[in-house]
């Protein structure tokens, strides 16, 4: 299930990579964690399928500072960016694939 989001806009540059023009599904992820291949799927797929949407996964462990700034606890946990870069929706743990549509449109 995915969470309301948190008051913090992140760009390409705390990304290390671009953004979607209409969302953007950034992933934490960590060397050993099996979720986070299932993740990393279903969130290619979905950004595969509406068009506007960019996939970016993070190796939460090179990247501690932005972890803990943004309050990542686990792996993985996908964080729904609108256009603007703002986080309108989280989920710690492997989401399923309908909540994450469900997510980008709150994002739209």
């Amino acid at each position: 299930m995915l969470e309301q989001g948190h008051d913090k806009r992140l760009g390409a540059d705390e990304l290390g990579g671009r953004l979607g023009e209409k969302a953007t599904l950034v992933q934490f992820s960590s060397a050993f964690c099996a979720p986070c291949r299932a993740t990393r799927r279903v969130l290619g797929e979905v950004a595969a399928m509406v068009p506007g949407v960019a996939h970016v996964e993070i190796d939460a462990e090179a990247r501690l500072e932005l972890v803990r700034e943004l309050g990542i606890v686990r792996t993985p946990t996908v964080l729904v960016l609108d256009a603007a870069g703002r986080e309108v929706r989280r989920a710690a743990g492997q989401p399923r694939k309908a909540d994450v549509i469900a997510a980008i449109g709150a994002a739209l």
